[in-house]
């Protein structure tokens, strides 16, 4: 699944976000994930890619940063750049609501 090589990748590269280095690290392993689960589809062709991808992606982005923000949602809702009903709302979708 992407989610599992999105985190098998993102585990054993030190990823800085604060630099360009870090953001190009992530851009990298995103995109080697989704290349090699298209690759294992093995011809099959894939549906709903972009619905898929964002659901793979958002949760752990939400997990990662509620950890680093200590469950503080402001301040998660801040380093996101959304509001905090919009950061509840999504928290509640993926049952990461406390």
């Amino acid at each position: 699944m992407i989610s599992d090589n999105v985190h098998a990748i993102t585990e054993n590269t030190n990823i800085e976000m604060d630099n360009s280095e870090g953001i190009s690290q992530l851009y990298n392993a995103v995109k080697h994930s989704i290349r090699r689960y298209l690759y294992e589809l093995d011809g099959t062709q894939p549906h709903d890619m972009y619905d898929l991808v964002l659901k793979q992606v958002e949760q752990p982005l939400l997990e990662a940063i509620l950890e680093h923000t200590k469950g503080n949602q402001s301040k998660a809702a801040e380093y996101l750049g959304l509001n905090r009903g919009t950061l509840r709302k999504k928290l509640r979708a993926y049952n990461l609501h406390k």
